[in-house]
């Protein structure tokens, strides 16, 4: 993405912050297309069945074949990566989700597969968006808005499916089928805009960028010795970082899940409590910009990660305990925190990876794994309501698995650099007690 030095006479050279710029638009595009996919279809469920003829068996499992297909389909990130160029698979994932979206519509037999292979699409996308990020040197600000854009896209499938539905004529296909649009956008964007070179870098130079941290907080540089490639899930710090990331999602998947009901048990109504849920995303926006961005600086990253967890637990408790008259500040404060644990997340993975290809393969570890644990969170929160009867056994569970997201955070900013390139890492990487890498 840089500025070619000597160009052609007569033939104008675009400048390499216009084209950074256009890589960053061509990002937040695509991500934000990473959720109206599952939000659309969670914000039209009570008319699948009427307008659609999708049984009410069937309904049920639309909300399970995302994550499922998100834990199954992670690793087609990096290996079409590989293949094709980390962009170029990234916009063939925008087509993929732009037919799917199409398909499940227009003929309600695919609404099962269409679901799982718009996941299988999202998934790919999202791995492979913090190795974009790495190729081009993204700052914390472009993580930020890539995080911001999950949040977005998730709020725009939601808020705009019933407008869109008058808009068209009381349509349900068309507002479903309406995503594939920005889908075919953020694929010729990406296509366009979002490519880089991202293969193994010359043996002999370092594949550390400056923006990447050793273990001591200080960044990669000068005085570096050569290490040889090692698979990513022999590194200690790369499990840290996937328990951080699934800890994160399983909170999410459960308070999205049963935040609603919960609050209808509190005495407020089911609109209200529909509209807190919708709050709980808005709020959150701001968070999950500005978490990547404050994340880029070493000294603050030490504090957020463990931090975030300690927040996440407090913000549950006040929920559990608050009155319906306090809900609104509440729900909004679990909003902000969750959030910036999902931006942090995403940020971990840029930081603490040596170089692109290493960035794409903890992406897809991180993801792939991490999704599969996150599908736990709304089960047991359910059981735990099941067998007590009511929600306090459920809210002081996820505290505890946020005091685990706490512990996750302190391991992953306290280890070694993630690296699976053959390259350098820095000479003065210290390994802190009981971190390896």
């Amino acid at each position: 993405m840089e500025e070619i030095p000597h160009a052609p006479r007569g033939r104008p050279r675009t400048p390499a912050a216009s084209k950074l710029a256009w890589a960053l638009i061509a990002l937040s595009l695509v991500s934000i297309n990473l959720r109206p996919a599952i939000t659309t279809v969670a914000g039209s469920m009570g008319q699948l069945e009427q307008r659609l003829g999708i049984s009410a068996q069937t309904i049920p499992l639309l909300a399970a074949l995302p994550v499922l297909a998100f834990g199954m389909s992670a690793p087609c990130g990096p290996w079409l990566a590989r293949r094709l160029g980390a962009g170029r698979a990234v916009a063939l994932a925008m087509l993929v989700l732009a037919v799917a979206l199409t398909a499940r519509v227009l003929l309600p037999v695919l609404m099962l597969p269409g679901t799982f292979l718009a996941g299988m699409a999202i998934m790919t996308g999202s791995v492979l968006l913090p190795q974009i990020v790495k190729a081009n040197e993204g700052t914390g600000w472009w993580t930020g808005l890539c995080s911001m854009g999950f949040g977005l896209g998730a709020a725009l499938g939601a808020g705009l499916i019933q407008p869109l539905q008058r808009v068209l004529g009381g349509s349900l296909q068309g507002a479903l089928a309406m995503w594939a649009i920005p889908a075919v956008l953020g694929a010729v964007l990406i296509l366009r805009h979002g490519g880089r070179r991202t293969e193994p870098l010359d043996p002999g130079a370092s594949v550390l960028p400056a923006r990447a941290f050793a273990a001591d907080g200080s960044t990669a540089g000068a005085g570096a010795r050569p290490r040889a490639a090692r698979s990513v899930r022999l590194q200690r710090t790369a499990w840290a970082v996937t328990a951080f990331f699934g800890l994160q999602a399983m909170l999410y998947f459960a308070v999205t899940s049963w935040l609603t009901v919960f609050l209808v048990s509190k005495g407020l109504t089911a609109g209200n409590a529909a509209a807190l849920l919708a709050w709980f995303s808005v709020a959150g926006l701001p968070a999950s910009l500005l978490a990547p961005v404050l994340a880029s600086r070493p000294a603050v990253l030490k504090i957020m990660a463990p931090g975030l967890g300690v927040l996440v637990a407090a913000a549950l408790l006040g929920v559990l305990a608050g009155p319906a008259e306090l809900q609104f500040v509440l729900v909004g404060v679990l909003g902000v925190v969750q959030s910036a644990g999902f931006g942090l997340a995403i940020a971990l993975v840029v930081l603490r990876s040596a170089g692109p290809q290493t960035a794409g393969k903890l992406s897809a570890m991180s993801q792939g794994l991490g999704f599969a644990v996150a599908s736990l969170g709304p089960l047991g929160a359910a059981l735990l309501h099941d067998v007590t009867g009511g929600w306090d056994a459920a809210f002081w569970a996820l505290a505890g698995v946020a005091m685990l997201l706490a512990l996750a955070g302190y391991f992953a900013v306290n280890g070694r650099i993630v690296s699976v390139e053959e390259g350098t890492v820095p000479a003065g990487e210290a390994r802190p007690a009981g971190v390896g890498s």
